[in-house]
């Protein structure tokens, strides 16, 4: 379906990008963008080659978009301190959505159970150890 679709287009695209090129002034900060945008055309186009590309980048903007939202933010963290402990706070958030869990449901049952956990066996709580409580951890023979 790419090759069918798209194909022509990029094709096209790039054609009239070349042609752009050489209407522009050749120092120009325009001149400088298409040069740019035309030396990287190999992997622009590559979700044309390989159908596990995506077209767009769209899940990883998403994925960064936190870290912008919340750079604002911690301009008000009141200290380094402060700073610090939200960046802590924001990684053990972070890798708990990356092991596919609910951040709140983990937060809050691993904060419920810390205190009289053993200091031997704290690894189980880390996120890609752990298990709700109540649950059991069964291990494959």
């Amino acid at each position: 379906m790419r090759q069918k679709e798209t194909r022509s287009k990029s094709d096209a695209f790039r054609d009239w990008a070349e042609k752009q090129l050489t209407r522009i002034p050749v120092k120009s900060d325009l001149a400088k963008a298409f040069r740019y945008g035309l030396s990287r055309w190999s992997a622009r186009t590559l979700f044309l080659e390989d159908g596990r590309v995506a077209i767009d980048n769209n899940a990883a903007e998403r994925a960064l978009r936190p870290i912008g939202v919340g750079r604002r933010n911690w301009l008000f963290a009141g200290s380094d301190a402060g700073g610090e402990t939200l960046a802590r706070a924001l990684t053990i958030i972070e890798t708990a959505k990356m092991n596919g869990l609910d951040p709140q449901t983990y937060l809050a049952d691993v904060l419920n159970r810390i205190h009289d956990h053993m200091n031997n066996r704290l690894s189980e709580l880390l996120r890609w150890n752990w298990t709700p409580m109540g649950t059991v951890k069964t291990e494959a023979a």
